[in-house]
């Protein structure tokens, strides 16, 4: 079985350099991905100002279910709550999803941070997917990153096919090897560095050689910093890319991963 999953913070739908809700045209670019899952951060679940304010031009309906449509599913994670709405994370898959829960990882007043966890009935296995969207602060998304491993223990059988995607805002990288330690995940871009060779047995000796790293992501218009991950247990990885240019650089202040995937024989 083939899984076609994008991640995308898609900035509560508001463009970036005029606030100008940029919604339906978000709708499109995500059906252009035309995903199986998609993994989504910064959705907005509800905002009184905009609704008011740009009438005909937002949603009437949260914009997880808004995405969503009538062909796909959704479940969404409320995080951040304030007077006049909230956002959170979402997931959209074009297969039922069985269940899903949000914990919430918030490390401090200040930012509102929660894993949405949600399983999927595909056709052929029911595959666990989580929705991050960590700190902004090195010691929070550490203390977060625990809890994530300790929800997918918790929570999610060890043989079960597991996809986690979102937002880390992990730039200086320090928190992969965690998770392919603690839970043996493969980023999507692991596999661009050669598994053989000089540089590869340098790299297990002492980190000289060429280092796993994923891919830049932000800020969309000339992406730099590599802040977005999708982490796969089960899956063959078939293809990985970053999807940007002037159209998405107008959408987000993130430019979306989207991967292929192939599930493993025998789960």
């Amino acid at each position: 079985m083939k899984l076609r999953i994008a991640t995308y913070n898609i900035h509560k739908g508001v463009s970036t350099l005029r606030s100008m809700p940029r919604v339906h045209a978000l709708k499109q670019a995500l059906a252009s991905m035309e995903a199986d899952i998609l993994f989504l951060q910064e959705v907005q679940g509800r905002h009184d100002k905009y609704q008011t304010r740009h009438a005909g031009l937002w949603p009437e309906v949260e914009q997880h279910r808004f995405f969503a449509g009538e062909s796909h599913h959704s479940a969404y994670g409320m995080n951040a709550v304030y007077d006049h709405g909230h956002h959170g994370n979402a997931l959209i898959s074009r297969y039922h999803i069985l269940s899903s829960s949000n914990h919430d990882v918030s490390d401090h007043a200040y930012e509102s941070r929660g894993i949405l966890h949600c399983v999927v009935e595909t056709p052929a296995v029911a595959v666990h997917c989580y929705v991050i969207h960590l700190g902004l602060f090195a010691r929070s998304r550490r203390r977060q990153t625990e809890a994530l491993v300790e929800a997918v223990h918790k929570f999610s059988p060890p043989d079960a096919p597991l996809i986690i995607a979102g937002d880390f805002n992990d730039w200086t990288n320090q928190l992969s090897a965690t998770l392919r330690e603690q839970l043996g995940v493969t980023e999507v871009f692991d596999e661009n560095i050669p598994s053989r060779g000089f540089g590869t047995y340098l790299r297990r000796l002492g980190g000289r050689g060429p280092q796993l790293r994923p891919a830049r992501t932000f800020p969309a218009a000339l992406p730099w910093l590599r802040l977005d991950r999708i982490y796969v247990r089960g899956f063959r990885i078939e293809s990985a890319q970053v999807l940007h240019g002037p159209i998405w650089a107008k959408l987000s202040d993130h430019a979306p991963i989207v991967a292929s995937l192939e599930l493993k024989t025998g789960l």
